[in-house]
């Protein structure tokens, strides 16, 4: 099959264990990127197997990263991915279809089948997750943040319905380690942009992300999984609190 005028961009750190799938899932684009915060193993190796350009910049900021890596690319349309994602066949097929039809959205949102571990959490609001990641490379752009930077997209949006897989966690251990680092990214942006936070604002918060993924979004659906993810969305505000307050206490202390 020939390949198709599409630039797959992924950023990766240290990924040689995921890398391989996440790249051999998108070999019919006639371009891969890879973008590598500084890999001390195979991960460069690997995807030179795949003829990837390999492209390195230390990660500093999330959006601004991310921005950079799009601007290299040589076609006009984009699909972005992480090293832990991958594109299914049929997911593949549709992108091929709507590309081949010229569209004039400026992007599309792809639904996301989100695991920890080998468990797809079908619940608490994490599918199906959609996410703005196939788009005109002039006509996008992430916020420039360090953590949960948002999407802005100049023009009409369209929405694919076959779904990319997603290995947000390789286990319990790597969920809660990555919650530590996010939360810590989260509490530096609230203090960069003098965000006001009071403890009443985020006891509350945590209480209503609980409820809402266990209850609204039906997390107790999927089981113990279920509660742990829903645990996480409260203890994501009680944390990101705890260090903003750190943060501002060593800053009046200097």
């Amino acid at each position: 099959m020939d390949k198709i005028f599409l630039s797959v961009v992924v950023l990766a750190k240290n990924e040689e264990s995921r890398i391989g799938k996440c790249l051999d899932s998108v070999k019919w684009a006639d371009e891969i990127i890879l973008l590598d915060d500084e890999s001390t193993d195979k991960t460069i190796e690997i995807a030179q197997t795949y003829n990837a350009t390999i492209l390195r910049r230390k990660m500093d900021v999330e959006g601004t990263h991310r921005n950079w890596a799009y601007a290299q690319a040589k076609n006009e349309w984009v699909l972005s991915l992480d090293s832990d994602e991958r594109v299914t066949p049929k997911l593949k097929e549709e992108i091929i279809k709507v590309l081949a039809g010229n569209p004039q959205e400026a992007g599309f949102t792809i639904p996301r089948k989100n695991h920890i571990g080998d468990y797809w959490v079908r619940f608490g609001g994490w599918y199906p997750s959609p996410q703005l990641r196939l788009f005109r490379k002039d006509k996008f752009r992430y916020e420039a943040v360090q953590v949960h930077p948002r999407a802005f997209l100049d023009g009409a949006c369209g929405h694919l319905k076959a779904d990319m897989l997603h290995y947000s966690y390789r286990n319990l251990e790597d969920f809660w380690a990555k919650l530590n680092k996010q939360t810590t990214w989260e509490a530096q942006k609230w203090f960069d942009q003098g965000k006001p936070m009071t403890l009443g604002k985020f006891t509350w918060r945590t209480y209503d992300r609980f409820m809402r993924a266990y209850f609204g979004r039906h997390g107790y659906r999927d089981g113990f999984i279920g509660f742990v993810v829903a645990f996480n969305a409260g203890l994501y505000q009680i944390f990101s609190y705890l260090k903003y307050k750190e943060i501002v206490m060593n800053k009046k202390n200097k």
